[in-house]
């Protein structure tokens, strides 16, 4: 969505007296809302004592709505926003835009308390009598594996979903373990044990403060680590390098104390996997809302941004590959 303001939502509004005169209230908030219950959002400042709030009963009510996902096709781990758009009416009751002035300062969150706070006093209280909002949001997902999302363009065509090294059905940029070896992308980035596997005189380990520039190689194939499935070019896949503890985790088994057995050419041991481990992957959604048309009582605003919101669920979404 176009942003219709930069860092603050200034509108000028002005109100005439009985006498004649004209009060102008400038509205300068920060631009960033926030949200409560079923279903307001809403922001607040002081100096002076404001707030402006949305509150909507159709067409959603919660915030489920806004947040709710559904994958792509029955077969993929891919997911988009089931309303990546959502449009309604404002008219005063069921869904109203409100502007409040107060006689003190606001804390807490006065619009999630059924009783508010029996010290703050409403001195004005406009609500719109027409308009429109938008509410849009975007999906932001990734692995959190170390590698940016920009960088796990494999075929460089700036097509992040068609990128999938072990062909999981989850492209490199939502897979934790991007080549399918049950060793996450994150440990094979960078190993903090300084261990030169192939003893050719040189540690594994990437050592200069950057893992992309110098991404650990230990058979030295010119296939780093975190996209090669043998890793020590052994002859048995890492997957199934799990001498020790069969947990779908091979950086935890050690014939050799100094060195797990998937980077350790010496031992190829096979114990076939018989699974994948399961997939993290982090979410933020990205909740922007443009109110249209607003009608006070002598006051009338074509376009009003009333800002950015983000959620980040309280737990990852997950995805076990097929094995």
């Amino acid at each position: 969505m176009q942003k219709y303001l930069a860092l603050f939502a200034i509108i000028t509004f002005l109100f005439s007296c009985d006498d004649g005169d004209v009060i102008t209230v400038e509205l300068d908030f920060d631009d960033t809302f926030e949200y409560c219950g079923n279903l307001v959002f809403y922001k607040t400042k002081t100096t002076p004592n404001e707030s402006l709030s949305l509150k909507v009963t159709n067409p959603i009510d919660a915030i489920e709505d806004i947040l709710e996902y559904n994958n792509i096709s029955a077969d993929s781990p891919i997911v988009e926003l089931v309303n990546p758009e959502i449009t309604g009416n404002i008219n005063g009751s069921t869904n109203a835009f409100n502007y409040r002035t107060y006689n003190s300062a606001i804390s807490g969150n006065i619009f999630c308390n059924d009783i508010p706070p029996s010290n703050l006093g409403i001195e004005n209280d406009y609500s719109s009598t027409s308009g429109d909002f938008t509410i849009y949001t975007t999906l932001i997902e990734d692995d959190n594996d170390g590698v940016p999302a920009e960088m796990e363009d494999i075929n460089g065509n700036g097509d992040l979903y068609d990128d999938d090294t072990d062909g999981d059905g989850l492209p490199n940029f939502l897979d934790a373990d991007d080549d399918g070896d049950n060793v996450l992308t994150l440990t094979e980035l960078n190993d903090n044990d300084l261990v030169d596997a192939n003893n050719d005189g040189d540690f594994d380990d990437d050592t200069d403060g950057d893992p992309l520039t110098n991404p650990v190689d230990t058979d030295g194939d010119g296939i780093p680590n975190y996209l090669d499935n043998d890793d020590d070019d052994d002859g048995v896949l890492t997957i199934d390098e799990e001498n020790e503890i069969q947990d779908n985790n091979p950086a935890n088994d050690f014939t050799n104390p100094n060195v797990a057995d998937y980077l350790n050419p010496d031992v190829s041991t096979t114990v076939p996997a018989t699974a994948y481990r399961t997939h993290n992957i982090e979410q933020l959604f990205v909740i922007e809302i443009l109110v249209e048309n607003i009608s006070f009582s002598n006051l009338n605003q074509s376009e009003f941004d009333f800002g950015t919101m983000e959620i980040t669920p309280s737990a990852d979404r997950t995805f076990t590959p097929e094995f």
